[in-house]
């Protein structure tokens, strides 16, 4: 057996051994307070980045380039791992998670701009994000570096997703929609591994959120207002 894997058996032990009262209130369901929608990137820590150790209070979806869109026979609609949770089990609260450095973003841009050869369940997924941020490549300001590029591309995919999910009629009219970015790569101000507001309900405005929300206008920032 691999030695990762007996540190991962031991490390969850000891987390049974901990939680083990915490799910006598969810033998028969779930009732969680908001659906994250994560980028699966190692380095995103979907439950430890709000500090949260209750099951039951995160619906967590993760998928490269942390997206809601997904495609069918009927079109382009609201992932269903998304979806449930706002449609099944009362939460009203939906969070896109964007982070800086993002590959999935990344390869998106490089595929738009000088084309990629990748695996056909890689390409599919970046297929999803593509034609959301071809416009975004367009609208870039001159002199940037890749780098700013890249993450000014993360927000413009949040504000896509988000767009995505309040348009969708599969999502019910109480759900909040509330785009963020976590940065580990110092962006944005704060600490290694801050969330920064950047959405709420499709508006993007900086100041317009901040005075719309005061009690969280410290949290509210965006690298790029287009």
């Amino acid at each position: 057996m691999d030695q990762f894997v007996r540190e991962l058996l031991a490390g969850n032990a000891a987390h049974a051994a901990a939680f083990d009262d915490r799910f006598d209130d969810l033998q028969d369901g779930q009732a969680p307070q908001a659906v994250t929608v994560c980028c699966s990137d190692s380095r995103v820590l979907q439950d430890a980045m709000w500090d949260n150790t209750e099951p039951g209070a995160l619906f967590t979806c993760g998928n490269i380039g942390n997206r809601v869109i997904q495609q069918t026979e009927e079109g382009s609609v609201v992932s269903g791992d998304v979806l449930y949770p706002l449609a099944h089990t009362g939460t009203e609260t939906a969070v896109v998670v964007g982070h800086t450095g993002c590959g999935a973003v990344t390869a998106a841009y490089e595929d738009l701009t000088s084309g990629l050869d990748e695996p056909a369940g890689i390409e599919h997924c970046l297929d999803l994000l593509k034609p959301h941020l071809a416009p975004g490549i367009e609208r870039l300001p001159d002199g940037l570096s890749r780098e700013a590029e890249i993450n000014r591309l993360v927000e413009y995919n949040v504000d896509r997703q988000i767009e995505h999910l309040r348009h969708s009629t599969d999502v019910p009219d109480a759900v909040t929609a509330v785009g963020v970015v976590y940065d580990f790569q110092d962006e944005y101000d704060g600490n290694r591994g801050e969330v920064h507001v950047i959405n709420i309900d499709g508006e993007t405005d900086v100041e317009s959120l901040q005075a719309a929300h005061p009690e969280i206008d410290d949290r509210i920032e965006r690298l790029w207002e287009y």
